[in-house]
């Protein structure tokens, strides 16, 4: 839902940049790689020890790659299958990394195996949730549904909250590290509704899709009706 809204406008915003990173000599595809691995860093070198507040400002910091790469892309009018393949499989990669330096807290100094769990839950769902769609649409299928938590809302929750949860541990606030557990949760189960929404939408879709095949496929009516041969007198 938030891709519909909100990547208009960074798009917008992120036009300038993308413009001056073009003249600089910098390709699309060298802004991927970098701010995926800027992401895997903030995430697994910051996350695992607790610090949920610096690791999501590194995040953040390179996660608008996502709209910058495919912004260099139109510019240059140059937006290709392997660009948008390199860009679909780096975004799964980055939000392994995310929830997997998560679940590494809670399975370390975090010591919460629920937790834990439930952060591997969002990992693995949130993959599901993706390939549901790419598998759809590779059988010819338009997967035409708008989930309630796909990945820029499974992203905005988890990096939100887990960014002011690290209050408590840098600043000292009090008790509001609870509202990361609270993202995972509702991530979860965000991400269980989606992956329900897609797979009915699929189901329906290939049924109807099978259904017009075999009508297409029947013959027309009192086509294989035996026909009366004329004789002449």
């Amino acid at each position: 839902m938030l891709n519909k809204y909100a990547r208009a406008f960074f798009t917008r915003v992120l036009t300038p940049f993308a413009a001056l990173l073009l003249r600089l000599g910098v390709s699309p595809d060298a802004v991927t790689l970098v701010g995926t691995g800027g992401v895997m860093a903030g995430a697994l070198v910051f996350y695992p020890q607790g610090e949920f507040f610096w690791g999501t400002v590194v995040i953040t910091l390179f996660v608008f790659s996502d709209l910058v790469d495919g912004n260099m892309a139109r510019q240059l009018g140059r937006s290709s299958r392997w660009g948008a393949f390199l860009d679909s499989t780096l975004d799964r990669v980055a939000d392994a990394a995310v929830f997997g330096g998560i679940a590494l807290w809670y399975a370390g100094r975090g010591d919460d195996l629920v937790l834990c769990s439930v952060t591997l839950f969002c990992l693995a769902s949130g993959q599901v949730v993706s390939y549901t769609k790419a598998r759809g649409e590779s059988i010819g299928l338009p997967v035409n549904v708008n989930g309630l938590v796909e990945r820029a809302e499974r992203l905005v929750i988890t990096l939100v909250l887990a960014g002011l949860s690290g209050f408590e541990h840098t600043f000292g606030v009090p008790h509001i590290g609870l509202l990361l557990p609270l993202a995972l949760w509702v991530v979860a189960v965000g991400s269980a509704v989606t992956l329900g929404q897609r797979v009915v939408t699929v189901r329906r879709e290939a049924a109807e899709a099978d259904a017009e095949a075999a009508e297409a496929a029947a013959p027309a009516e009192g086509d294989d009706a035996p026909k009366a041969e004329g004789r002449t007198a």
